[in-house]
């Protein structure tokens, strides 16, 4: 702040003050979100509201206002400020790279609306960018989703490589198989071409080691929205289980094949940690 006042330019001087405020705007929403979750663990243990009140030396019903104040305890499984959802691009059929733009498919774009919404109602913001053709992708970066198969980014398939329960294999085509339980999960599109298909959810480690990035990929394009459509409607209770380790786990959904709307998504696998 000392800093911030001693600027001799006024409009510098706004400006730091405006991007500090914005600073500890974020810092104060997530310090509310980790006392909102210390207060429903303390519950959770079974302290009573009159003793947590005790403890922190306010009123019963102010404990109760903080245990619904601020956004709720899932919010930190995708992160703490600002989301980047990075899409896995290709060029367009058909075309040579000269002739196309990089695109990604119109489940991917579904799938960062889905994902814009489920952040939005906990206080945070997402933007999406587009993975080249090349699959060079900088993975080094807080706040993180990657939705991007593993066939378009040779970076991706390289950390997939490092989980020794789950994986993505090609035979006649491309199938998730559990190494730990000796199943293999094909597409019902490429059986019998049923609405059907399966995805990856992890929390996968970065390769500068300073952290991690949430990673979500299908057999197909649909198969992520199938596992977006699985963290719209599980978030709380898979967010319990694993917190903000690493883990992996797949996921089965059933789609209406007209408009491509996710009806049904349940997880397959167990939650395999990756971390003691």
């Amino acid at each position: 702040m000392e800093q911030v006042s001693g600027i001799a330019e006024p409009v510098d001087r706004a400006k730091a003050a405006i991007d500090l405020m914005a600073t500890y705007q974020g810092w104060v929403l997530e310090l509310s979100r980790i006392r909102r979750e210390a207060i429903e663990e303390a519950q959770a243990s079974g302290m009573t509201q009159a003793e947590i009140a005790k403890r922190l030396g306010v009123s019963r019903g102010r404990v109760g206002q903080l245990a619904s104040a601020g956004p709720p305890p899932e919010r930190a499984f995708f992160g703490t400020d600002l989301v980047t959802v990075s899409l896995g691009g290709k060029y367009e059929a058909g075309k040579t790279p000269e002739q196309s733009s990089e695109v990604v498919t119109r489940e991917d774009i579904a799938n960062f609306e889905h994902l814009r919404t489920l952040l939005a109602g906990m206080k945070l913001e997402a933007k999406y960018e587009v993975v080249p053709p090349t699959g060079i992708i900088n993975l080094n970066r807080d706040n993180h989703v990657v939705v991007c198969g593993p066939r378009l980014s040779p970076i991706v398939a390289q950390v997939l490589e490092g989980d020794d329960n789950l994986a993505f294999e090609k035979d006649h085509a491309w199938h998730l198989v559990d190494r730990k339980a000796g199943e293999k999960y094909r597409s019902p599109m490429d059986e019998d071409g049923s609405a059907g298909d399966f995805g990856y959810l992890g929390r996968l480690p970065r390769l500068d080691g300073r952290g991690t990035f949430l990673y979500i990929a299908g057999i197909h394009s649909i198969g992520a929205n199938g596992v977006v459509h699985y963290l719209e409607n599980n978030l709380a209770e898979l967010y319990r289980e694993v917190r903000t380790r690493r883990f992996s786990t797949l996921i089965s959904c059933r789609y209406d094949p007209k408009t491509l709307d996710v009806l049904e998504s349940r997880r397959v696998t167990p939650l395999y940690r990756h971390e003691a």
